[in-house]
């Protein structure tokens, strides 16, 4: 299974590309995991508009066939342990998993709909760059509860 963590947005800080390395690294050899930056809307006269046209940019990034899991605070709140049954799922239904934070305005409601899964990772609003940093340290936790691994100790 490969899997991608698509991020509409701008380039992140320093601290955020540490932040990722560090567990990208930890899975590398373990989980085939990419992050990839989408270019938000320019030139759009409002909100909707800028997230039907990153919409589309999403779209066009997701393998036909893919699983597409939105990250969205209306989506479903997982444990580290249900989201280690998820990545199970996605591992053994899927050759390709693509995690998606929308840009500034959120989500398309059409990724949303084509969604596979819309995962919330709080009901807090978390700024993107953050966001990104926990979905690749839970997956790097459910990884680990998965191996038996001693990083998870709940």
């Amino acid at each position: 299974m490969r899997m991608q963590l698509l991020c509409v947005s701008k380039r992140p800080a320093s601290w955020v590309v540490g932040a990722n390395a560090e567990y990208l690294k930890r899975l590398q050899g373990k989980l085939d995991i990419e992050v990839r930056e989408l270019p938000p809307a320019r030139g759009v006269a409002g909100a909707e508009q800028q997230k039907r046209r990153e919409g589309e940019i999403i779209q066009k990034a997701v393998p036909v066939g893919a699983a597409l899991v939105a990250l969205d605070e209306r989506g479903d709140i997982w444990s580290s342990a249900e989201l280690a049954k998820q990545l199970t799922n996605w591992q053994e239904r899927y050759q390709d998993v693509m995690l998606v934070i929308g840009g500034a305005e959120g989500l398309a409601e059409e990724i949303r709909q084509r969604a596979t899964s819309v995962w919330s990772l709080t009901r807090l609003t978390l700024p993107h760059q953050l966001a990104r940093i926990v979905v690749i340290e839970q997956i790097y936790r459910a990884w680990s509860l998965l191996n038996n691994h001693p990083y998870h100790r709940a």
